[in-house]
């Protein structure tokens, strides 16, 4: 069974000093020259949010050629692996913490499940607000009293910024998004000619397709669109629907399971939904 590491267990493995509590904790980077180098997956029960200046950029971490950046912010939720292979320390710093106290700041923001691939690579003004805001929160917890409800604030005020700097590297990569959306869109009307037949299109499916995890692949996808992937999924769904109680003269049960619904009932509920009407009236239309 996998190891799991809270805050100290995590700082010790990381050869770091020690929390001054259980719930949060800062590292400065070039104050922990004796930094782990490198290590396999483990697992965490803490977020983790971190910023990196001056990475090796022959890693692979998801940058592209639109990217021209020195620095980049990822993160780690509890449950999750992190993993990581650097030559040398690094410049930049993390902060540590404890599910109980961060959940609520945390869960509104989907980029917080993306993948080390997914990161945010930096511009240079971005890179500044945001070391501003990692070192005066540094400082503050360098004090022997600090308040951890502002240290808390601050690790909230780095994801509101991350937030809208990852919709800036959505549209700093608008060439390479556009085919990820055409993609998507293709997929989506080829899903049952490619025998997908009794199985519903999934979120995940095309997720995976452009190999993103579902919740990066959602931003983007409502980011260009203004409509979720799933959104659009009920849409083709419903169309699809539609199309074969016009043109087939299969029951509805037979259309319900085609299609991958796992009853006719809940095939039922999903029209009317969509539609505003049952299967059942719409054919007798």
């Amino acid at each position: 069974m996998e190891k799991t590491y809270d805050i100290p267990k995590f700082l010790s493995y990381f050869n770091g000093e020690q929390p001054k509590n259980h719930h949060i904790h800062f590292t400065k980077y070039e104050d922990c020259q004796s930094m782990r180098l490198q290590s396999q997956p483990i697992s965490i029960d803490f977020y983790l949010l971190a910023i990196k200046c001056g990475y090796d950029k022959s890693l692979d971490i998801g940058q592209t050629t639109y990217d021209i950046a020195d620095s980049y912010i990822y993160f780690c939720q509890p449950q999750k692996t992190l993993e990581w292979q650097i030559t040398q320390p690094l410049s930049g710093y993390h902060i540590l913490l404890d599910t109980k106290i961060f959940k609520r700041f945390a869960q509104e923001y989907s980029f917080l499940h993306y993948k080390n691939h997914e990161a945010l690579f930096l511009n240079k003004e971005e890179e500044t607000e945001l070391l501003d805001l990692f070192q005066k929160a540094y400082n503050l917890y360098s004090k022997n009293n600090f308040s951890q409800d502002v240290l808390l604030s601050y690790a909230s005020l780095i994801l509101s910024y991350t937030n809208s700097f990852y919709k800036r590297q959505f549209e700093t990569r608008k060439n390479i998004y556009n085919k990820v959306v055409s993609d998507f869109y293709k997929d989506l009307e080829n899903y049952y000619d490619l025998k997908n037949e009794s199985k519903l299109p999934s979120v995940q499916y095309f997720a995976n397709k452009a190999n993103l995890t579902t919740n990066y692949f959602g931003d983007l996808i409502r980011h260009f669109t203004d409509k979720s992937p799933q959104k659009h999924i009920n849409t083709f769904l419903a169309h699809i629907a539609k199309d074969r109680l016009r043109k087939t003269s299969h029951s509805i049960s037979e259309i319900a399971y085609a299609l991958g619904f796992e009853s006719p009932s809940y095939f039922t509920r999903f029209f009317k939904k969509e539609t505003g009407i049952t299967p059942s009236v719409f054919r007798q239309q």
